[in-house]
């Protein structure tokens, strides 16, 4: 099976759950399929090379923070990001099977829709004008999360039955597109893992499920149905430990509907050999490789003061000193502080605090010309010395990566597919 090969009418995705169906009845074994956010150039080449070494499939989740008709944060649009992960395929001659997806597709979740509290209407439409860009460009499988409602009142949640109109206006709108394009049959994802969401219970969860299926019939898409709940499953932006027993409980209501659980906030985790043991469909891990990618930097920036010491080089790229200068310039970081963190002024929060922004706030600012100018600086010197600075980088990425692919029971997978 190719990289992103579609055969008949049975998605890319699909096709990969129901064989690791099949072979969990022939062996015992339990697989989990890694979902990388492509929060930067070296992730994407990272997770491919891991994908490789592997023998594994890898998925990228892509926000629209990140891809999207504006660029997003990476510089990429949606075809432009398809474009950059097949060359990028290519180059190191992977062929085994790239599933590319929308991660979080719905009104209010892009920044941008946020910050300037976009009218309904045209949010809607603007997340409609972004799925058709993603299948044009040959997508495999979009997340529809209509979660959220600027228009609520503070500690107002949104609706279960708003959730699930919304998430089937979205799903009838990409799929009468797609149908009328005449392109392959794609996968879909629904629910969120946030609170906001509605879908924090049993109760809600299984509620939201049935109000799904009802409304899909309705628009006589009874064909058509998420592979992937998103599942509230005990991590979170500052947890890191995987409930085995509420995924578990999950797992078995959505594999009632020919569902799976995908995991959200999977960076970091402690435990991720529980995840395909519970049954777990998938997980996505972002903000983890934007750290190990900083810290590839760091090490690069160790050896830069080293050389310069020795006098091998003159002028320092100052990495460390351009990323905190972007991050704090951003804006960014004020969208993860905590209770009680002052918003005016980044030198007064904790030194921990200001590090955790830096790091995990640089997926937003990679691309910016300052710090794209620093990094080239920086790889120039080390170059000069025969230090290969992007190998190094990408070597701190894949040690993360390839912690998941092995845990998760991917390794050798591509053999069976």
């Amino acid at each position: 099976m190719s990289a992103g090969e579609i055969h008949g009418e049975v998605p890319l995705m699909e096709q990969i759950l129901l064989r690791i169906k099949d072979l969990e009845k022939e062996t015992g074994i339990k697989r989990t399929i890694l979902a990388a956010c492509p929060n930067s150039r070296a992730v994407i080449k990272a997770a491919l090379r891991s994908a490789k070494r592997c023998n594994a499939p890898v998925k990228f989740s892509a926000t629209l923070n990140q891809v999207d008709l504006d660029g997003g944060y990476t510089g990429f649009t949606q075809q432009e990001f398809v474009n950059f992960i097949r060359q990028e395929a290519l180059v190191i001659n992977f062929t085994g099977p790239v599933i590319i997806a929308i991660d979080h597709g719905g009104p209010w979740l892009k920044d941008s829709q946020r910050q300037g509290r976009w009218p309904y209407d045209a949010a809607m439409a603007a997340i409609k004008e972004s799925f058709e860009a993603a299948i044009d460009a040959g997508y495999h499988l979009i997340h529809v999360d209509p979660t959220i409602d600027i228009n609520l009142h503070d500690n107002e949640i949104i609706s279960i039955e708003v959730v699930a109109q919304r998430t089937v206006e979205l799903i009838a709108h990409a799929e009468n597109y797609r149908r009328r394009r005449h392109l392959p049959r794609i996968s879909y994802e629904v629910g969120t893992e946030e609170v906001h969401g509605g879908l924090a219970n049993l109760k809600t969860f299984t509620r939201f499920l049935r109000l799904l299926k009802e409304g899909l019939y309705e628009k006589a898409f009874n064909d058509t149905w998420p592979c992937f709940i998103v599942g509230k499953v005990g991590t979170d932006l500052h947890t890191t430990l995987f409930d085995h027993e509420v995924a578990w409980t999950l797992a078995k209501i959505a594999a009632d509907y020919n569902s799976y659980i995908k995991g959200h906030y999977t960076d970091n985790v402690e435990n991720p050999e529980d995840y395909p043991e519970s049954g777990m469909g998938a997980a996505n891990v972002g903000p983890e490789f934007t750290e190990r990618e900083y810290d590839g930097l760091m090490e690069l920036e160790a050896l830069e003061e080293n050389l310069i010491r020795q006098d091998k080089i003159k002028d320092a790229g100052q990495i460390k000193k351009t990323l905190r200068k972007a991050v704090i310039a951003s804006g960014r970081w004020k969208k993860w502080l905590q209770a009680g963190e002052n918003q005016e002024d980044f030198s007064s929060l904790d030194p921990g605090r200001q590090e955790w922004l830096i790091k995990t706030g640089c997926r937003y600012i990679w691309e910016n010309p300052e710090v794209v100018s620093a990094k080239e600086k920086l790889y120039l010197n080390l170059k000069k010395s025969g230090i290969d600075g992007e190998e190094i980088v990408l070597s701190h990425i894949e040690h993360a990566m390839e912690k998941y692919f092995f845990k998760f029971n991917l390794f050798d997978l591509n053999k069976y597919l």
